[in-house]
């Protein structure tokens, strides 16, 4: 849905021209001069209808009805001004610009280029000047305010617009009419190129680039090809004109392929001429020793040393120039500062639900651009932002890759072109006929820098694109060296390639990370199947990545998952991705992806990613069928645990039960008992207690015969938690208590915090809230002094349930948002989802639109890792719903559930009232 426009208006921007130098001349006083200023402009515009649409530091910006009004304001404020008397003989000059345009209104106010165009205009004049735009000049016509004119000033390039503009200045008897040239780019010497397409973007890198040029004499904008380094050079030296007296002098460097012509191009670019018998570089220091210049160098990295040479020499021999080059690399000599352009700002399609939200992005609002200029009925809407967001996302934000890919509008839809970018490089041909060629394809940009890397450099960027979301130094040091690369070579390696803009790195939980980015990833990884290295490099990373869940899977099995584990294998899940999609096409693979799925499903458990989970334990036991072993029964444990999270019992029963089968076969009596624990836990679910019951019984004898105290004691807790479910409150509180003192003697806190817990839950279902209560402070605190944030947001959640059965809502309230954040903090999916359902629950009475928004929330989250509300929590939830819904009306809670389905768990909780 596009913004609507806000009608044929003119536009009028203001600034005072000199305003830091009227500062600092006045100090404190210069507070009560700015706003008597803005007292004395706002009356004179708004007598003359003018809106007051933005103020920033000594501007203003209005907007008119009529283009007449605009002038007749703009010659009374001006009025107003010079007569006013201001303190200590100060001037008070300002410039004021006035376009007509039809703008945008957004939620942000008026968008739109004739904005930029009215601003721009403003810009250009000086202080006590008014100009006008030859729209606003043809609007007006015969009908000028009394004893004013217009002259016509000619036509003149204005930064950041492609076409040069026609000005007129406002001239009336009572104002000033002598003024010098505009400040326009042909106001100021100069090559730069003239700009056929606008600039998107860039605000924080324009500005960060100008505050270092203001300081060093050299500044290198560095980063991969295509990502606009030199759209940001001419546009600095565009913003910078007015600062260089002596101009702004563009040397392109891209077509030469011979050192020895740098030195000439950049005098031919300077103007200057070589003179018989004397050096060159003594003839440009002479030329540009007392003038104040800047010098834009594109495209240096395939003749660095020489770019370096020179302007070292350059540099050192005149105090006022300033160099600003473009490069894959930095020159590396005294003095050079280096920025590197990052891709355009992108957001995450997932939350990208309105075109609003997409054109907040600079990636984004390029696309939109381009693609508008290549199909004039192209528009942004909530139909295709998605698309457009993933398009952008999966360019990585780079501008060539998003102007090459716009470009295909012309035949196919936004849809399509996000479809087909696995096949980028066919797919992003289309460049502009005039653009170097090496801007032409997306491919022809790589290939540019490709060819400038030594064989080892090539090798190692071909080895990384295995790698689907980065590595460490490590996994790099052992995956990709060899035929020739020692792993005591790697480092430097990568060193250059993040040099050379190929390669990015980053410090992460205190070590380097490598990632390529994708387009990047891409070409790497089609220049490896190409080499016929791909199948020991794809080996070498599925080793890698089964290595690491191997060493991590003892941890995840001997109690709470450590938090240093979750966050590796976070970190690492898209290779750990990959690394199971490759070698499920590997013949000799079946141990390989069995022994990955077996160490990964206590991870897919806790991080929600149940469907995943469940697809990979059943290719893998699929492609083992017929096996009997330890690590066949394992996966199948983790299957059957899976299941029964999803609510999937007669899977569940399925799998616990043919890995309960494979383990009394291969006579293991410990597996014995786990199996049969984890069948117990299946009934418990369904509600058949007695055979809950009778398979805890049985595997805590098993425990006992082997002399498992530990495995008892966990047992017990299961086993007393379905006696107290059927109504033996004392026997149940009397297994507790064993289980509690054996954990207490074995040092098992964790298990203690949980036996206590779960033991405060009997004491309640038995009547007894005040035990309840002492018990769960217990457990809570226990967790708390390990550290243990899951099992402190277990016990929160019961104390919540706790406080609201005794009417507490408030308390409840707290303690179950406490115990939200704390899950949403562990990614624990299920959880979250859970906890927003009882948070709705707690809130309805107060809040029935947020607790209705928390229900659709949590659908929506439950709905995308495919984790059902488990069958104990249906009864509870329907009687929310059911509440809800009477309060409300079935058709306001559906609405409001629907806008709920939309909004992440922070946006749900945060439409709560504090």
């Amino acid at each position: 849905m596009s913004n609507p426009a806000a009608g044929t208006i003119t536009l009028v921007f203001t600034d005072i021209e000199g305003s830091t130098q009227l500062l600092q001349r006045l100090g404190d006083r210069y507070g009560s001069v700015l706003s008597e200023h803005h007292r004395l402009v706002r009356a004179a515009f708004g007598a003359h209808g003018g809106t007051e649409r933005d103020a920033a530091g000594d501007g203003l910006y209005f907007a008119f009805p009529s283009a007449r009004a605009a002038l007749a304001g703009a010659v009374a404020a001006q009025r107003a001004l010079l007569t006013h008397e201001w303190p200590d003989g100060a001037a008070v000059r300002v410039r004021m610009g006035l376009h007509t345009g039809e703008p945008v209104s957004s939620d942000v106010g008026l968008v739109g280029l004739d904005v930029h165009r009215a601003a721009r205009i403003s810009a250009a004049g000086h202080g006590g000047q008014i100009l006008v735009s030859q729209t606003t000049h043809d609007l007006i016509g015969g009908e000028l305010p009394p004893g004013v004119s217009l002259t016509d000033l000619g036509e003149h390039q204005l930064k950041d617009l492609a076409a040069p503009i026609r000005l007129f200045a406002a001239v009336a008897d009572d104002l000033p009419a002598d003024f010098p040239p505009l400040r326009t780019l042909d106001g100021r010497p100069n090559n730069l190129p003239r700009q056929l397409t606008t600039f998107v973007g860039r605000d924080r890198e324009l500005a960060e680039a100008r505050q270092i040029l203001a300081s060093a004499a050299l500044l290198t904008l560095t980063g991969p090809g295509g990502v606009g380094k030199t759209r940001l050079s001419l546009q600095l030296g565009i913003d910078l004109i007015d600062e260089f007296e002596d101009g702004v002098w563009v040397c392109e460097l891209g077509a030469l392929t011979d050192d020895g012509l740098v030195l000439p191009s950049i005098a031919a670019s300077l103007g200057v001429t070589e003179q018989p018998g004397r050096p060159l570089t003594a003839t440009l220091v002479d030329h540009l020793r007392t003038r104040h210049v800047l010098v834009l160098l594109d495209n240096c990295e395939h003749l660095l040393k020489s770019c370096a040479t020179h302007a070292f020499a350059l540099l050192s021999g005149c105090p006022t120039l300033r160099i600003l080059a473009t490069s894959r690399e930095a020159l590396g000599i005294s003095g050079e500062s280096v920025f590197n352009v990052p891709s355009l700002t992108l957001p995450d399609a997932e939350r990208v639900t309105s075109a609003e939200q997409a054109a907040r992005w600079e990636a984004v609002q390029l696309f939109v651009d381009r693609a508008a200029a290549a199909f004039a009925g192209f528009r942004l809407t909530d139909e295709n932002a998605r698309s457009v967001v993933q398009v952008c996302q999966r360019l990585d934000g780079i501008p060539l890759a998003l102007e090459l890919a716009a470009a295909r509008v012309r035949a196919i839809p936004v849809e399509q072109i996000a479809a087909r970018l696995d096949d980028r490089f066919r797919l992003l041909t289309g460049g502009s006929r005039v653009a170097v060629t090496r801007h032409q394809t997306l491919r022809a940009t790589i290939d540019w820098s490709y060819d400038l890397l030594s064989d080892e450099e090539r090798a190692v960027l071909r080895r990384l694109s295995v790698f689907a979301d980065g590595c460490t130094l490590a996994a790099a040091e052992t995956i990709c060296s060899g035929d020739g690369i020692s792993e005591g070579d790697l480092l430097d390696i990568l060193s250059h390639l993040v040099d050379k803009s190929l390669l990015v790195a980053e410090a992460a939980e205190g070590e380097s990370r490598f990632h390529l980015l994708e387009t990047v990833r891409q070409y790497a990884q089609e220049r490896l199947l190409d080499s016929g290295d791909a199948e020991l490099a794809f080996r070498r990373h599925r080793d890698w990545y089964l290595a690491l869940v191997e060493r991590a899977k003892p941890d995840f099995f001997s109690g709470p998952a450590p938090v240093r584990w979750l966050t590796v294998l976070d970190r690492e899940y898209d290779n750990l991705r990959a690394a199971l999609e490759w070698n499920a096409g590997e013949p000799e693979g079946a141990q390989a992806g069995l022994r990955m799925a077996a160490g990964l499903w206590r991870y897919w458990e806790i991080r929600g990613f149940l469907m995943e989970g469940r697809r990979w334990l059943q290719r893998t036991l699929a492609a083992t069928d017929g096996e009997v072993s330890q690590l066949r029964a394992n996966a199948l444990t983790g299957a059957g645990i899976l299941a029964q999270v999803q609510g999937d019992y007669p899977a569940a029963v399925a799998f616990h039960e043919e890995s309960l089968a494979q383990h009394r076969q291969l006579g293991n009596s410990h597996s014995i008992a786990f199996a049969a624990h984890n069948l117990a836990n299946v009934a418990g679910e369904q509600g058949d207690y007695t055979r809950a019951r009778q398979l805890y019984e049985e595997a805590n004898e098993i425990a006992l015969a082997l002399g498992d105290r530990h495995g008892s004691a966990i047992g017990l807790i299961n086993l007393a938690d379905v006696v107290s479910r059927q109504g033996d409150y004392p026997a149940a509180r009397s297994i507790f208590e064993e289980s509690v003192a054996m954990l207490s003697s074995l040092g098992d806190r964790f298990g203690m915090a949980f036996a206590i817990d779960n033991s405060a839950l009997a004491a309640a279902r038995g009547g007894d809230p005040v035990t309840a209560r002492n018990l769960h402070e217990q457990a809570i605190a226990i967790s708390r002094e390990l550290g243990d944030e899951r099992g402190v947001a277990r016990t929160l959640t019961h104390l919540s349930d706790l406080a609201l059965q005794q009417g507490d809502r408030s308390r409840a309230r707290e303690l179950q948002r406490e115990c939200l954040r704390i899950r949403q903090g562990l990614r624990d999916m299920p959880g979250t989802a859970s906890a927003m359902e009882k948070l709705a629950w707690v809130v309805a009475p107060d809040a029935a639109e947020d607790a209705a928004r928390l229900l659709g929330a949590a659908e929506a989250l439950r709905e995308s890792i495919h984790a059902p509300m488990p069958p104990m929590a249906r009864a509870d939830y329907e009687q929310s719903v059911g509440a809800l819904t009477s309060r409300l009306g079935r058709e306001t809670f559906d609405a409001l559930r629907l806008q709920g389905r939309s909004m992440s768990a922070e946006e749900a909780v945060g439409t709560l009232a504090t």
